[in-house]
């Protein structure tokens, strides 16, 4: 299993937000290419990278992000607002590896059929999930589908993969929703990404037990909660 560290971007800043929360930032780093640097030298090989901003419709950090994509060799997969073919196109053109897709993907299944036949292995789909029910628009809608039947709608196409994030398990750093993801696991056939509740390399050791490919760390990284020298070394790869 692979750890990606998460670096979310606000007003030109890489920032970690409270637990349920679009506004309340915890953490605050106004060097996010410092950041990103730092990671890599840690030994990550991955990187997450999502742009608030362009989430809440609140403009975007597109120049910290090309500043990002050129100043490691990592593999960065961007997400946040991403709702167009354009989008898409500009930051795989860009040097992104994977691009997250969220609400649009949730919303309009022909769209999501066309790009990511298009771009084969590119597309990440993310499902914010609590009690097993998706969300979407920052949280404030209760989409009707369940994740385990969004899967199955999703298995066949060529998706790099699904980002689960365990909403109900943020705050804390108490551990993820490891059934959830185990049934995620077991029931795709791309890769599958967790985030959410991660406070331990324990937690990581758990899911990977699990059949999931990836997890995605933000503030149990960023409050030193796990030690990245440690995670990086056990799952860089």
């Amino acid at each position: 299993m692979i750890a990606i560290p998460a670096l979310d971007l606000r007003g030109g800043a890489c920032v970690q937000l409270a637990a349920g929360s679009y506004d309340e930032e915890v953490i605050r780093i106004p060097d996010p290419v410092g950041v990103a640097v730092a990671w890599r030298q840690y030994g990550f090989r991955h990187l997450h990278v999502v742009d608030l901003d362009a989430v809440a419709g609140r403009g975007n950090n597109a120049p910290e992000i090309q500043a990002i994509l050129g100043a490691t060799d990592v593999e960065v997969q961007i997400g946040g607002g991403i709702r167009t073919r354009e989008s898409i196109e500009r930051f795989l053109s860009d040097g992104a590896q994977r691009v997250i897709i969220g609400t649009r993907a949730l919303e309009d299944p022909d769209w999501l059929l066309e790009v990511s036949t298009d771009f084969p292995g590119c597309i990440v789909v993310a499902a914010d999930v609590r009690d097993r029910k998706i969300l979407s628009h920052g949280w404030t809608r209760v989409q009707p589908k369940l994740v385990l039947d969004l899967v199955e709608d999703l298995n066949g196409l060529p998706l790099a993969g699904v980002l689960v994030t365990a909403v109900h398990r943020e705050e804390a750093m108490r551990g993820t929703d490891l059934p959830l993801m185990e049934d995620v696991a077991e029931a795709a056939d791309f890769p599958v990404f967790a985030s959410g509740g991660l406070g331990s390399i324990g937690d990581l050791r758990a899911l990977a037990d699990r059949g999931v490919a990836a997890a995605v760390i933000g503030m149990g990284l960023y409050s030193g909660a796990m030690d990245p020298w440690a995670v990086a070394g056990e799952f860089s790869e």
